[in-house]
């Protein structure tokens, strides 16, 4: 069983790197051109002047981080292995009932020639 999830993992892992790489890649883009364009603007500013230290940027302000990196991933990871697609069939999910606890599918509850509608309100 072990084997088949690993399988699994491997060819999720290997449709999703493309993406991945591409997203990757976007915000070194981004990054690279906001610090060229703060770099081109100090040196707007200074106008030749050698005594100010050149300019360092910090890693909180950065797209392309480990942090974001793996938020990214996890992201495309998610949206691969959802169960609802845009012009698919709707996911029949478990549900369960408030008043008397039994569970349930979501389609059970569809009537025909009569929209289905979920309201999720908020628990705070």
């Amino acid at each position: 069983m072990n084997t088949i999830k690993s399988i699994k993992n491997a060819i999720v892992c290997l449709a999703l790197l493309p993406r991945f790489l591409m997203a990757a890649f976007m915000f070194w883009l981004l990054d690279f051109l906001c610090i060229r364009r703060r770099v081109f603007l100090r040196m707007q500013q200074r106008e030749g002047d050698a005594i100010d230290p050149p300019l360092r940027m910090s890693d909180s302000n950065r797209l392309f981080s480990l942090e974001s990196l793996k938020a990214v991933w996890h992201g495309h990871k998610l949206d691969f292995l959802k169960a609802a697609h845009l012009g698919h069939a709707a996911p029949n999910t478990e549900v369960v009932h408030l008043e008397d606890r039994r569970r349930g599918h979501i389609l059970d509850y569809a009537k025909e020639k009569r929209p289905l509608v979920l309201n999720f309100g908020s628990c705070t």
